[in-house]
């Protein structure tokens, strides 16, 4: 059993509030490693731009550098199929590097190598500030599927639907944070200066978002396991029917 399986809507009286909360923080733990992909999902996520500009910066070709970012990513994702691991983090850092090599052959310029990415940030930042304000914080549609809640939060567990507004806020402010830096650089850094700053800002802001998230979302309620209510549910079903059967074949035994 995973700390993803414990159940989180009931606790055992008999558990210390000390306890429960360290079940409470592990299950948060294990959920956020797998929505985002844990340590190796940074390095899919990191390797090819590092690559990329690790060759520019050697030799200023940008197909050399294009051919060697396409090539990492491709290897990273074939050897998560040969692992039988999930491969969504993979392919979406080799769509990633793709629209980036599109976008830098097209102008001619390395630098539009990042720009889709920065798009995405920006584009990210902005549906995180959004969706909250509209009372559906992003976060919660991504991490409601993992922790088995779905979207009971919205209307069973307010607790939980304010932990999440918070971590899609410090989500969305943390992305525009990033892009006010980085946008800037884009326009009037050096391409192969404005690399590295990008390469160095990729990891220490998912950091802290994942690392908010985790403390907001371990104070707040335990989700309702929303599965579990409906084998609950079906298992009811077929007892009452069950149930029925044998009353209505005991009736018709007693007329005979």
């Amino acid at each position: 059993m995973t700390s993803l399986d414990k159940p989180t809507s009931d606790t055992d009286p008999t558990t210390s509030t000390d306890q429960q909360e360290a079940d409470a923080k592990a299950v948060t733990e294990a959920a956020l490693f797998e929505a985002f992909g844990g340590i190796r999902g940074m390095v899919e996520t990191v390797l090819p731009g590092l690559l990329f500009v690790t060759i520019f910066t050697i030799d200023k070709n940008l197909t050399y550098s294009a051919i060697a970012a396409v090539a990492v990513s491709l290897a990273l994702v074939a050897v998560r199929l040969i692992r039988r691991d999930t491969v969504k983090h993979a392919f979406s850092g080799v769509f990633g590097v793709a629209f980036g090599v599109v976008f830098a052959k097209m102008t001619g310029n390395a630098k539009d190598f990042y720009l889709p990415g920065m798009i995405y940030t920006l584009g990210l930042a902005v549906a995180y500030l959004v969706t909250t304000l509209a009372g559906l914080p992003l976060i919660g549609l991504i991490l409601g599927p993992v922790f088995k809640e779905n979207l009971s939060w919205r209307t069973r567990n307010p607790g939980r639907k304010k932990a999440y507004a918070k971590a899609s806020y410090a989500w969305g402010l943390i992305l525009l944070a990033k892009c006010a830096i980085l946008f800037p650089l884009y326009w009037w850094g050096d391409t192969t200066q404005f690399g590295w700053v990008l390469v160095a800002l990729k990891i220490p802001p998912f950091l802290l978002a994942v690392y908010l998230t985790w403390v907001f979302l371990a104070k707040a309620p335990p989700p309702i396991d929303v599965f579990a209510e409906m084998e609950a549910e079906e298992q009811a079903e077929k007892a009452e029917k069950a149930r029925r059967a044998a009353a209505t074949e005991a009736a018709r035994s007693q007329e005979f």
